[in-house]
């Protein structure tokens, strides 16, 4: 090791960068390069030096048996964390990692990948608060799907002083990188770096030094030549040379090089070596188990594999000194021997994925045990969180034979659940060529549709239900599965009554289907949509939903009735206790839940919260990949940076967001993007825009069956934009629906808002009095409404219409009180509008052109383009007042037009 630092100074600098700059942002450092090239070497120096510079280290050297592990990699950095951390951990990310080391019972909630994710960048991020971390895995070439999977989830999320050191093997100079899944929030922050033969003096060293003494130069040059500067192989070379071999009969490849190392070795020692190149994590006692040998012979054989260098044992685990050496003894073993090998492995297997692995190993066809077997452990992957692996075996299976509609079926479903829609959507094909019927069919439509769901094609969706439906008679089960589908589908389709029919379908038809958490789905489903369509939330149904709910429900959260109820409850305006109930649900989906929470948030006046959330989703949607989700969670980002005054990332995020969901075909994706750009418009008195921003939305609302918050939060922005143009026959049907529904239903964000809308009405139409006691009864109903920043809003309303019928004392008092609620909120712009209030008592409140703070506002929205009236109806005066304005705003600026008044003002 000495003399690899020693002879790798290039490679001793690169690890040495990279620890810098892992102490203080997350940063990654891959060693690629061929076997035996000294990448491990290079990888266990970086080990030792991130320790002693007092870096946290999190370790894993992976081999090619354990791909056939589930989490093995992940197991292995989490199996030394104190357990002081890992009891720190939500429950469910305990579970998660219990299911990891396989401590869990068995019983108990299923896991998934995006559980352990949060858990393992949990531990890590925590970890790195008192130290640096590094995260630092040998051969990832072998890791096993579901680490692979949730390592790259991990890394991405990653935001402390955390370095990744990876090495990775390339058979040949060019090959494509195996851990091209490997990103950073920083793409900046992730280095390859190709470890290259040695050159000739430094093999003289390296060989000098393991050997004790010199060797000739026209041996060294051989040597090299064949060896093609591979330390590894030059060792192996030069110390056949020390056993007495000529230069002339050095073996000419590594496979070669290798069989020499291993010599001639009677039939025990073989099948011993055989045993431990076939397990995964061989001992002492396994390979003396599955080679039927006793304790002391095994030991002797172990001995001899020792003092040859092919082995080492470590205790009682066993591992070769080198892969290539496990490689060489499994390839060189006869098809024969090998199965007969992971059959005896499979009989003393007590994990059902190594039984059954081994098992498929074993057989040259199918046969009922195996196939069982792997159905039993594909399983048994899914309720530890690991569909890839679950997939896997799926496939194994119908590789030896076992090719079934149901298990094809399986498998794609668990290639979904792992994201991966490509390989899904290629087992449902192969499966759709053959015409399945019945039940199957179904099924595979059903599963088509989630995918087309998954991708935003509502559409296609509703029609491949359509299909399912038509022969679904046969399984009640199933029909109520593809109606809760459908009606999913035709409500992201803006189709509202459609929607609620299938719903109440579900619900009917689940009553003839023993299973209680199917009905909770239905029943959920049905409460949630039957509210958006205005109809209120049955609560005898959602409470029966919730007494139905298994607790270890693998139903998509949507459908749940958990999830549904917190929803309900953000809807309805009980906005602390959604805030409990959905932070419960955070783990079991970071998306969904995410995108909740951040609005909820937004509501309650939390924007830091709000803003935090906001980020972590919008960085776990671009983890799982797929457009849709990024535009959702860029989206709800654009609202939470509105109502803190940013803007030129609001304008930026939303844009692009609604952007994105034009490319997918699903422009409605975007809507809470237009809803906090309208809002940040309006917010900034730019109300042409804002109107613009919103009209699709305005379009839609005759449609659209109720007015609660979820439907209906642009509103607000859009009557106030509506007025402020003099379009007021556009603003009424608005108003008068949140008026009447939230009588209706006695919904206070409705009341509050209808009230106010309807206050901007009469101020417009000059009717002060009337609008006073509408903002009046606006903040009655706020008392019932924990969302501070609508208060607040509709102080700053009666603070205007109060000054305008000349009550100043009292429009200052109101407009404080506005001011201190937008101050403690953080909305910014909306501080300044307070303030510009406030200012307009003050006798210096005049500019240098000596225009008074009234003079000013109108200054600034007749150079916007607005008309006389719209101006009037921006501010709550009479047209003649801004006329009156106009004329000794012009008067004081010396200039007679619009366009100079547009000019100067754009110079200011």
């Amino acid at each position: 090791m000495a003399s690899g630092v020693i002879e790798r100074p290039a490679e001793h600098r690169v690890v040495a960068q990279f620890l810098q700059s892992a102490a203080a942002r997350p940063a990654a450092l891959v060693l690629e390069g061929e076997a035996g090239v000294g990448k491990t070497t290079i990888w266990l120096t970086g080990v030792d030096d991130a320790r002693t510079r007092g870096f946290r280290v999190f370790s894993a050297r992976v081999g090619p048996q354990e791909t056939t592990l589930t989490y093995a990699a992940v197991a292995d950095l989490l199996s030394e964390v104190e357990p002081a951390i890992l009891d720190a951990l939500p429950e469910v990310q305990r579970h998660a990692v219990d299911h990891v080391l396989l401590r869990a019972s068995g019983t108990g909630p299923a896991t998934d990948q995006r559980v352990i994710t949060a858990a393992l960048v949990s531990v890590v991020e925590q970890a790195s608060r008192d130290a640096p971390v590094l995260v630092a895995i040998d051969d990832v070439q072998w890791l096993d799907p579901s680490s692979q999977a949730v390592l790259a989830s991990a890394a991405r999320r990653f935001s402390g002083p955390i370095g990744m050191l990876l090495t990775e093997r390339h058979e040949h100079d060019g090959d494509p990188a195996t851990s091209d899944w490997l990103e950073l929030a920083s793409p900046d922050g992730i280095v390859r770096h190709h470890v290259g033969p040695l050159s000739l003096g430094a093999l003289r060293a390296l060989i000098t030094a393991r050997l004790g003494r010199s060797i000739a130069r026209p041996t060294l040059v051989r040597i090299a030549e064949i060896s093609g500067g591979n330390p590894f192989y030059a060792l192996e070379l030069a110390g056949a040379i020390e056993s007495g071999s000529s230069v002339s009969a050095l073996p000419a490849t590594l496979a070669e090089v290798m069989r020499l190392r291993i010599g001639r070795l009677d039939d025990d020692a073989q099948e011993l070596l055989l045993a431990a190149a076939s397990a995964a994590a061989p001992t002492v006692e396994l390979l003396a188990e599955v080679t039927r040998t006793d304790a002391k012979r095994t030991r002797e054989l172990l001995d001899e594999a020792t003092a040859k260098g092919i082995v080492e044992v470590d205790g009682d685990a066993v591992q070769f000194s080198h892969p290539l050496l496990a490689r060489t003894v499994y390839n060189d073993a006869t098809r024969r021997a090998r199965r007969a090998m992971h059959r005896r492995l499979a009989e003393v297997a007590t994990l059902p994925e190594a039984r059954a692995r081994h098992m498929a190993l074993a057989a040259s066809s199918a046969d009922d045990a195996t196939l069982d077997a792997l159905d039993e452990a594909a399983e048994a992957a899914r309720a530890r969180g690991a569909p890839a692996a679950a997939a896997e075996l799926v496939e194994l299976a119908i590789g030896l034979g076992g090719d079934t509609p149901l298990r094809r079926i399986r498998g794609a479903e668990h290639y979904l659940h792992a994201g991966d829609l490509e390989r899904a959507q290629d087992m449902l094909d192969t499966l759709m060529a053959q015409k399945p019927a019945g039940p199957h069919r179904t099924a595979v439509l059903n599963l088509l549709a989630t995918m087309r769901i998954h991708q935003s094609r509502f559409e296609e969706a509703v029609a491949l239900l359509e299909q399912a439906l038509d022969t679904a008679d046969c399984c009640g089960e199933v029909r109520v599965r593809t109606l809760l589908l459908l009606s999913y589908a035709r409500l992201n389709a803006g189709e509202f009554a459609p929607a609620l029919h299938n719903a109440e379908r579900a619900v009917t038809h689940a009553a003839d289907v023993d299973d209680p958490d199917l009905t909770s789905q239905a029943l959920a489903l049905r409460t949630a949509i039957a509210c958006m369509c205005g109809r209120g939330v049955d609560l005898p149904s959602l409470r029966r939903a919730l007494a139905l709910e298994r607790s270890d429900s693998e139903a998509p959260i949507a459908f749940r009735a958990s999830g549904n109820s917190g929803l309900l409850l953000a809807w309805t305006g009980r906005l602390t206790e959604a805030s409990e109930q959905l932070a419960e649900l955070r783990q079991t989906d970071l998306t969904f839940v995410g995108v909740a929470i951040a609005l909820n948030e937004v509501w309650r006046g939390r924007y830091a919260e709000a803003a935090r959330v906001a980020e972590e989703t919008v960085e776990r949607a671009e983890q799982l990949g797929g457009d849709q989700l990024c535009v959702v969670a860029k989206a709800v980002q654009s609202v939470v940076t509105a109502h803190v005054g940013m803007i030129a990332e609001t304008r930026e995020t939303a844009n692009a967001a609604i952007a994105l969901a034009q490319k997918c075909g699903a422009p409605h994706l975007a809507d809470w993007a237009s809803i906090g750009l309208g809002f940040l418009e309006a917010s900034l008195r730019n109300y042409r825009d804002a109107a613009q921003i919103l009209q699709p939305l305005m379009d839609r609302f005759p449609f659209v069956p109720g007015t609660e918050i979820i439907n209906a939060a642009y509103v607000p922005d859009a009557v106030r934009s509506l007025i402020a143009l003099d379009r007021h026959a556009e603003a009424e049907p608005m108003i008068d629906a949140l008026e009447n529904n939230g009588r209706l239903l006695d919904r206070p964000w409705m009341l509050a808002i209808g009230a106010r809308c309807r206050s901007w009405s009469l101020a417009a139409q000059g009717d002060v009095k009337g609008a006073i006691r509408k903002a009046q009864e606006a903040l009655a109903h706020h008392d019932r409404l924990p969302m501070p920043f609508e208060r607040a809003r509709a102080l700053l309303l009666l603070s205007q219409l109060q000054r305008r019928s000349r009550r100043k004392d009292m429009a200052r008092a109101t407009a404080s009180e506005a001011l201190q609620i937008f101050e403690g909120l953080g909305a910014l712009i909306w501080v300044d509008r307070a303030r510009a209030e406030l200012d307009r008592d003050k006798v210096s409140g005049r500019d240098e052109s000596g225009l008074t703070p009234s003079e000013r506002r109108v200054a600034e929205l007749a150079a916007t383009g607005m008309t006389t009236r719209e101006v009037a109806a921006a501010l709550f005066v009479s047209p003649k007042t801004v006329e009156a304005n106009l004329a000794r705003i012009y008067r004081k600026l010396g200039i007679k037009s619009r366009a100079e008044l547009g000019r100067l003002m754009a110079d200011r």
